[in-house]
Protein backbone atom coordinates (compact mmCIF):
# COMPACT_ATOMS: atom_id res chain seq x y z
CA UNK A 1 0.00 0.00 0.00
CA UNK A 2 1.30 3.47 -1.22
CA UNK A 3 1.93 5.78 2.20
CA UNK A 4 1.73 9.71 2.10
CA UNK A 5 4.19 12.33 1.60
CA UNK A 6 5.74 13.62 5.20
CA UNK A 7 3.65 10.64 6.65
CA UNK A 8 4.73 11.97 10.41
CA UNK A 9 3.19 15.35 9.82
CA UNK A 10 0.15 14.14 8.14
CA UNK A 11 -0.68 12.11 11.29
CA UNK A 12 -0.15 14.73 13.02
CA UNK A 13 -2.95 16.97 11.00
CA UNK A 14 -5.01 13.95 11.19
CA UNK A 15 -4.27 13.66 14.97
CA UNK A 16 -4.97 17.76 15.61
CA UNK A 17 -8.18 18.33 13.10
CA UNK A 18 -10.29 15.13 12.79
CA UNK A 19 -11.78 12.72 15.14
CA UNK A 20 -10.44 9.56 13.16
CA UNK A 21 -9.39 6.85 15.19
CA UNK A 22 -5.73 6.36 16.07
CA UNK A 23 -5.51 2.72 14.66
CA UNK A 24 -7.19 4.30 11.08
CA UNK A 25 -4.50 6.83 11.39
CA UNK A 26 -1.40 4.46 11.86
CA UNK A 27 -2.81 2.09 8.73
CA UNK A 28 -2.96 5.28 6.73
CA UNK A 29 0.23 7.02 7.35
CA UNK A 30 2.53 3.48 8.36
CA UNK A 31 2.90 3.96 12.18
CA UNK A 32 2.37 2.25 15.30
CA UNK A 33 -1.16 2.50 16.99
CA UNK A 34 1.21 3.77 20.02
CA UNK A 35 2.77 6.24 18.44
CA UNK A 36 -0.09 8.23 17.27
CA UNK A 37 -1.21 8.34 20.61
CA UNK A 38 1.92 9.53 21.48
CA UNK A 39 1.39 12.32 19.21
CA UNK A 40 -1.75 12.97 20.59
CA UNK A 41 -0.22 13.18 24.18
CA UNK A 42 2.17 15.70 23.39
CA UNK A 43 5.27 12.79 23.80
CA UNK A 44 5.79 12.05 20.15
CA UNK A 45 6.59 14.39 16.92
CA UNK A 46 7.00 17.50 19.59
CA UNK A 47 7.52 20.70 16.84
CA UNK A 48 6.29 19.08 14.35
CA UNK A 49 4.06 21.22 12.16
CA UNK A 50 0.95 19.01 10.41
CA UNK A 51 0.45 18.77 6.57
CA UNK A 52 -3.05 19.16 5.63
CA UNK A 53 -3.43 15.80 3.39
CA UNK A 54 -6.37 17.43 1.81
CA UNK A 55 -4.58 20.67 0.42
CA UNK A 56 -1.90 18.34 -0.89
CA UNK A 57 -3.95 16.04 -2.82
CA UNK A 58 -3.77 13.15 -0.68
CA UNK A 59 -6.93 12.85 0.50
CA UNK A 60 -11.00 13.95 0.15
CA UNK A 61 -12.88 15.36 2.91
CA UNK A 62 -15.37 13.17 1.52
CA UNK A 63 -13.00 10.26 2.57
CA UNK A 64 -11.86 11.79 5.96
CA UNK A 65 -16.12 11.61 7.08
CA UNK A 66 -16.51 8.62 5.40
CA UNK A 67 -13.61 7.47 8.09
CA UNK A 68 -14.73 9.78 10.91
CA UNK A 69 -17.94 7.90 11.09
CA UNK A 70 -17.35 4.35 10.25
CA UNK A 71 -14.25 3.39 12.88
CA UNK A 72 -13.75 0.44 10.51
CA UNK A 73 -13.06 2.32 6.97
CA UNK A 74 -9.68 2.20 5.90
CA UNK A 75 -8.48 5.63 4.67
CA UNK A 76 -7.23 5.38 0.50
CA UNK A 77 -4.99 7.39 -0.40
CA UNK A 78 -6.03 9.82 -3.63
CA UNK A 79 -3.16 9.09 -6.56
CA UNK A 80 -0.44 11.92 -6.02
CA UNK A 81 1.80 11.81 -8.90
CA UNK A 82 4.71 13.08 -6.36
CA UNK A 83 4.21 10.12 -4.30
CA UNK A 84 4.64 7.59 -6.81
CA UNK A 85 8.09 5.36 -6.53
CA UNK A 86 9.14 7.20 -3.40
CA UNK A 87 9.78 4.00 -1.65
CA UNK A 88 11.81 2.73 -4.17
CA UNK A 89 15.26 3.36 -3.39
CA UNK A 90 17.37 5.80 -6.06
CA UNK A 91 20.82 5.70 -7.04
CA UNK A 92 23.80 2.90 -6.07
CA UNK A 93 23.63 0.88 -2.74
CA UNK A 94 25.07 2.39 0.11
CA UNK A 95 28.34 1.31 1.48
CA UNK A 96 29.24 1.40 5.02
CA UNK A 97 32.83 3.66 5.06
CA UNK A 98 34.39 0.70 7.35
CA UNK A 99 33.35 -1.89 4.44
CA UNK A 100 34.17 -0.05 1.15
CA UNK A 101 37.67 -1.27 0.94
CA UNK A 102 37.00 -4.40 0.70
CA UNK A 103 34.47 -3.71 -2.06
CA UNK A 104 37.36 -4.46 -4.91
CA UNK A 105 37.89 -7.78 -3.71
CA UNK A 106 34.28 -8.62 -3.88
CA UNK A 107 33.97 -7.42 -7.14
CA UNK A 108 36.78 -9.34 -8.28
CA UNK A 109 35.11 -12.34 -6.94
CA UNK A 110 31.78 -11.94 -9.05
CA UNK A 111 33.72 -11.04 -12.16
CA UNK A 112 35.95 -14.41 -11.27
CA UNK A 113 33.65 -16.68 -10.39
CA UNK A 114 30.21 -15.04 -11.90
CA UNK A 115 31.70 -13.92 -15.43
CA UNK A 116 28.41 -14.34 -16.42
CA UNK A 117 26.83 -11.10 -14.43
CA UNK A 118 26.73 -7.64 -16.34
CA UNK A 119 28.31 -4.66 -14.93
CA UNK A 120 25.29 -3.31 -13.82
CA UNK A 121 24.02 -5.92 -11.83
CA UNK A 122 26.98 -5.87 -9.73
CA UNK A 123 27.38 -2.08 -9.88
CA UNK A 124 23.53 -2.16 -8.03
CA UNK A 125 24.74 -5.75 -6.24
CA UNK A 126 27.62 -4.25 -4.46
CA UNK A 127 27.09 -0.30 -5.09
CA UNK A 128 30.00 0.40 -7.26
CA UNK A 129 30.44 1.79 -10.79
CA UNK A 130 30.81 0.49 -14.10
CA UNK A 131 34.52 1.97 -14.50
CA UNK A 132 35.79 0.42 -11.54
CA UNK A 133 34.41 -3.14 -12.65
CA UNK A 134 35.76 -2.73 -15.98
CA UNK A 135 38.93 -2.05 -14.59
CA UNK A 136 38.75 -5.10 -12.86
CA UNK A 137 37.84 -7.54 -15.33
CA UNK A 138 40.89 -5.26 -17.52
CA UNK A 139 43.68 -6.04 -14.62
CA UNK A 140 44.13 -2.73 -14.72
CA UNK A 141 43.06 -1.15 -11.40
CA UNK A 142 45.46 0.58 -9.80
CA UNK A 143 45.31 -2.25 -6.71
CA UNK A 144 45.19 -5.37 -8.74
CA UNK A 145 48.45 -6.95 -7.33
CA UNK A 146 47.43 -6.61 -3.98
CA UNK A 147 43.15 -8.10 -4.22
CA UNK A 148 41.90 -11.14 -3.45
CA UNK A 149 38.73 -12.39 -4.96
CA UNK A 150 36.07 -12.59 -1.10
CA UNK A 151 32.44 -13.19 -1.31
CA UNK A 152 30.71 -10.43 -0.88
CA UNK A 153 28.07 -12.61 1.61
CA UNK A 154 30.76 -12.84 3.39
CA UNK A 155 31.72 -9.11 3.34
CA UNK A 156 28.24 -8.24 4.47
CA UNK A 157 28.15 -6.04 1.28
CA UNK A 158 24.54 -8.32 -0.06
CA UNK A 159 22.61 -10.74 1.23
CA UNK A 160 22.63 -14.57 -0.16
CA UNK A 161 19.34 -13.98 -1.31
CA UNK A 162 19.86 -11.11 -3.43
CA UNK A 163 22.90 -13.07 -4.89
CA UNK A 164 21.16 -16.30 -5.77
CA UNK A 165 18.04 -13.74 -7.15
CA UNK A 166 21.21 -12.49 -10.29
CA UNK A 167 22.63 -15.26 -10.62
CA UNK A 168 18.77 -17.22 -11.51
CA UNK A 169 18.63 -14.17 -13.75
CA UNK A 170 21.68 -14.35 -15.55
CA UNK A 171 20.86 -18.22 -15.93
CA UNK A 172 17.38 -17.45 -17.23
CA UNK A 173 18.72 -14.94 -19.93
CA UNK A 174 21.36 -18.01 -20.87
CA UNK A 175 18.84 -20.05 -21.22
CA UNK A 176 16.65 -17.72 -23.48
CA UNK A 177 19.39 -16.76 -25.61
CA UNK A 178 20.13 -20.47 -26.21
CA UNK A 179 24.21 -20.37 -25.65
CA UNK A 180 25.79 -23.99 -24.46
CA UNK A 181 26.84 -23.76 -20.90
CA UNK A 182 29.84 -26.16 -19.96
CA UNK A 183 29.59 -27.75 -16.17
CA UNK A 184 31.50 -24.92 -14.75
CA UNK A 185 29.06 -22.47 -16.02
CA UNK A 186 26.27 -24.44 -14.94
CA UNK A 187 27.58 -24.80 -11.27
CA UNK A 188 28.01 -21.23 -11.11
CA UNK A 189 24.68 -20.54 -12.02
CA UNK A 190 23.31 -22.99 -9.30
CA UNK A 191 21.49 -20.76 -6.58
CA UNK A 192 22.92 -22.02 -2.55
CA UNK A 193 19.95 -23.43 -2.06
CA UNK A 194 19.48 -25.23 -4.87
CA UNK A 195 23.17 -26.72 -4.70
CA UNK A 196 21.98 -27.68 -1.37
CA UNK A 197 19.17 -29.67 -1.83
CA UNK A 198 21.37 -31.64 -4.46
CA UNK A 199 22.26 -35.59 -3.53
CA UNK A 200 25.98 -35.82 -3.04
CA UNK A 201 27.56 -37.77 -6.45
CA UNK A 202 30.36 -40.30 -5.48
CA UNK A 203 33.44 -38.70 -7.26
CA UNK A 204 34.81 -41.52 -9.04
CA UNK A 205 38.14 -40.70 -11.35
CA UNK A 206 37.42 -40.78 -15.36
CA UNK A 207 40.24 -43.00 -15.87
CA UNK A 208 38.73 -45.67 -13.95
CA UNK A 209 35.46 -45.38 -13.88
CA UNK A 210 33.49 -48.78 -14.51
CA UNK A 211 36.34 -50.77 -12.82
CA UNK A 212 34.58 -50.70 -9.96
CA UNK A 213 32.73 -53.59 -11.41
CA UNK A 214 35.05 -55.47 -13.34
CA UNK A 215 35.65 -58.93 -13.28
CA UNK A 216 37.43 -61.54 -15.56
CA UNK A 217 34.25 -63.92 -15.53
CA UNK A 218 31.05 -63.04 -17.66
CA UNK A 219 29.18 -65.28 -14.97
CA UNK A 220 28.79 -64.02 -12.08
CA UNK A 221 27.99 -67.73 -10.40
CA UNK A 222 31.38 -69.22 -11.29
CA UNK A 223 33.33 -65.76 -10.27
CA UNK A 224 31.63 -66.83 -6.71
CA UNK A 225 32.95 -70.68 -7.24
CA UNK A 226 36.18 -69.62 -8.69
CA UNK A 227 36.57 -67.66 -4.87
CA UNK A 228 35.28 -70.52 -3.09
CA UNK A 229 37.55 -72.61 -4.60
CA UNK A 230 40.82 -70.67 -3.51
CA UNK A 231 40.45 -71.60 0.43
CA UNK A 232 43.97 -71.18 1.74
CA UNK A 233 47.59 -70.71 0.10
CA UNK A 234 48.80 -74.31 -0.41
CA UNK A 235 45.68 -74.49 -3.12
CA UNK A 236 46.55 -71.14 -4.30
CA UNK A 237 50.12 -71.32 -5.46
CA UNK A 238 49.52 -75.15 -6.33
CA UNK A 239 52.02 -76.43 -3.82
CA UNK A 240 53.18 -80.27 -3.34
CA UNK A 241 51.96 -82.38 -0.38
CA UNK A 242 54.51 -84.05 1.48
CA UNK A 243 54.48 -87.43 1.47
CA UNK A 244 57.35 -90.69 1.35
CA UNK A 245 60.26 -89.61 -0.56
CA UNK A 246 60.28 -86.58 2.23
CA UNK A 247 60.35 -89.03 4.98
CA UNK A 248 63.27 -90.89 3.57
CA UNK A 249 65.78 -87.65 2.89
CA UNK A 250 64.81 -86.61 6.39
CA UNK A 251 66.27 -90.05 7.49
CA UNK A 252 69.17 -90.17 4.98
CA UNK A 253 70.49 -86.76 7.04
CA UNK A 254 73.17 -87.06 9.23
Amino acid sequence: MAKPLMAKATAVWLVDNTTISFKQIADFVGMHELEVQGIADGDVAAGVKGFDPIANNQLTQDEIDTAQNNPLHKLKLKFNPAASGEEKRRGPRYTPLSKRQDRPNSILWLVKFHPELSDGQIAKLVGTTKPTIQSIRERTHWNISNMQPIDPVALGLCKQSELDAIVQKAAAKKAAEGGVMSDDERRKLVSTEQSLEMDAAPKIPTAIEGLETFSLSDDPAEEKEEEEAIIDADSFFNLPKGGADDEEEDDLRP
